[in-house]
């Protein structure tokens, strides 16, 4: 699927939390097109272009969600941000990434994000939910403290309602408030590969994706290859704009 630049209409912005705020933009069906996992580059001015993962799966009309995080003392966050609260269009350039989710697998998911990087996630749920309803999915979501889990109530519903999902929450700060209540529902307080570490899981039999920072992709990286992950079923963007050097 090769890349195409479009305009397209923006129709939603919403605040998700104090810092991460929610994108919808509509353009031609068509020309939106993109596989799960993937991501689009938003067209700042001439010379900048902004990579975002795209946060909702193909629905065949021509909507794309987005979770921005804003940065304010970053120049290309406060550019963006103030844009969207002028625009009524914007440029952007799609489809991008080659981590995309391997629907002729029937391996579980484990499907584990930092911040925004659920974002990636969610998009891969949404297909697997309507394409492959009885795949097993397991959701690893870590953030500093609870607010930052700005679409808890979205996790915890899949939980809530299909067998096959399971989420857990992790903080690196005590939770603010319980969460729903669920038999495949949890929260682990650390960081997320010290968790994963400690975690009884098997990720041996299961297809991974993995989305955040560079160093917190290799830190579960590397304790996922201790617990005997084969790691040609493990993807993520970062392995292709941040290679290991070592």
């Amino acid at each position: 699927m090769s890349a195409r630049t479009l305009t397209c209409q923006v129709t939603e912005v919403e605040n998700l939390n104090p810092d991460v705020f929610g994108v919808t933009l509509t353009g031609r069906a068509e020309a939106m097109q993109h596989a799960p996992g993937q991501y689009l580059e938003l067209k700042i001015d001439e010379s900048t272009w902004v990579p975002f993962s795209i946060a909702s799966a193909d629905r065949s009309n021509g909507v794309i969600e987005l979770h921005i995080q804003h940065w304010p003392e970053r120049d290309n966050s406060a550019r963006l941000r103030e844009l969207l609260q002028v625009a009524n269009q914007l440029t952007l350039r799609l489809p991008g990434g080659e981590c995309v989710l391997d629907n002729e697998s029937e391996r579980p998911l484990l499907l584990i994000a930092a911040g925004t990087g659920f974002s990636q996630m969610k998009a891969i749920i949404e297909a697997v939910l309507h394409e492959q309803p009885t795949r097993e999915i397991s959701l690893w979501w870590a953030a500093r403290e609870h607010r930052d889990l700005y679409l808890e109530q979205l996790a915890c519903q899949w939980a809530q309602t299909h067998a096959n999902v399971a989420f857990h929450a992790v903080t690196e700060l005590p939770l603010e408030e319980p969460l729903a209540a669920g038999e495949r529902i949890s929260h682990h307080q650390g960081r997320i590969d010290q968790v994963l570490k400690a975690a009884e899981i098997t990720p041996d039999t299961h297809d991974v994706y993995l989305s955040g920072s560079p160093g917190m992709v290799y830190a579960c990286l590397d304790v996922l290859d201790a617990k005997g992950v084969p790691l040609e079923r493990v993807f993520s963007d970062v392995f292709a704009y941040a290679p290991r050097t070592t």
